[in-house]
């Protein structure tokens, strides 16, 4: 997991594209938060900690399940986001902080969640928080979708432009949640958690050239980016996918983990 705790510079990116967030990162799978819930075992009603929110990606999900949701988020501008493309749901509270140091008073969770964003806070708080703040046998859901191999011609297009640019064509800082990463052992390591649940699914997201570029803005390691740099991949991208008929799927999987608090 390449940024776990990872730099202030990276993590604030997010709130600066935070409409364009909102727009071109994709939710999650009803199936997803199916399997969630029912390994939690909520109740209609029950009171759900999301840390990290981002645009409200996977919250609306949550919320349509007829849950409480509590909505942390260090970013005021992707909080604003949440809230608007949330206005229907009365039952989220939206709440601008990290979670590093927010302070929960005597509210106590049946479920904590992270979507795409547990690998942000450092380890050693992360595992012992959640524990603290959740019920006896609550359970810490993380997961993240994790792009997979593009095929032939755009895995070499993409190569080339960033190499060209970049001097490297590296695996995705999403790769951390693949089974081959570190979260089942942070779940082991905390010690305030019984042995991680895994469960894989798998999708398909069709780009044009347009809504890739917009995605790939939304991206920290972009942003962070010169801005010459990052204009001359995206120009480059924007003129390999059009003339690859303005459409590509890229393969996805999304990777749950799951544990219930030690009692």
């Amino acid at each position: 997991m390449k940024r776990e705790g990872g730099a202030v510079e990276h993590k604030s990116t997010f709130n600066r594209v935070a409409d364009l967030y909102g727009a071109a990162r994709p939710g999650y799978a009803d199936e997803l938060v199916d399997d969630i819930c029912s390994f939690a075992r909520l109740q209609p009603n029950a009171h759900v900690l999301e840390v990290g929110c981002g645009a409200g990606q996977a919250t609306g999900t949550f919320a349509a399940k007829g849950f409480r949701l509590t909505a942390l988020d260090p970013g005021r501008e992707l909080i604003r986001v949440a809230k608007e493309r949330l206005s229907d749901f009365r039952d989220i509270d939206f709440v601008t902080s990290p979670f590093e140091s927010w302070d929960a008073g005597a509210v106590r969770f049946k479920l904590i969640f992270a979507a795409q964003s547990w690998h942000w806070i450092p380890r050693k708080i992360a595992f012992e928080k959640a524990a603290d703040l959740l019920d006896p046998g609550g359970v810490l859901a993380v997961f993240g979708h994790v792009p997979g191999s593009l095929e032939e011609p755009m895995a070499t297009t993409f190569e080339r432009i960033y190499v060209k640019h970049t001097g490297a064509w590296r695996p995705p800082p999403e790769a951390g949640y693949l089974p081959s990463g570190p979260l089942a052992k942070w779940f082991d390591d905390s010690k305030r958690f019984e042995r991680a649940i895994h469960r894989g699914y798998a999708w398909k997201r069709t780009f044009s050239a347009s809504s890739y570029c917009d995605f790939a803005q939304t991206r920290s390691d972009h942003q962070v980016m010169p801005p010459q740099q990052r204009e001359a991949i995206l120009s480059e991208l924007e003129a390999a996918i059009s003339s690859h008929g303005d459409n590509f799927t890229w393969p996805y999987e999304t990777h749950l983990y799951m544990a219930r608090r030690l009692r």
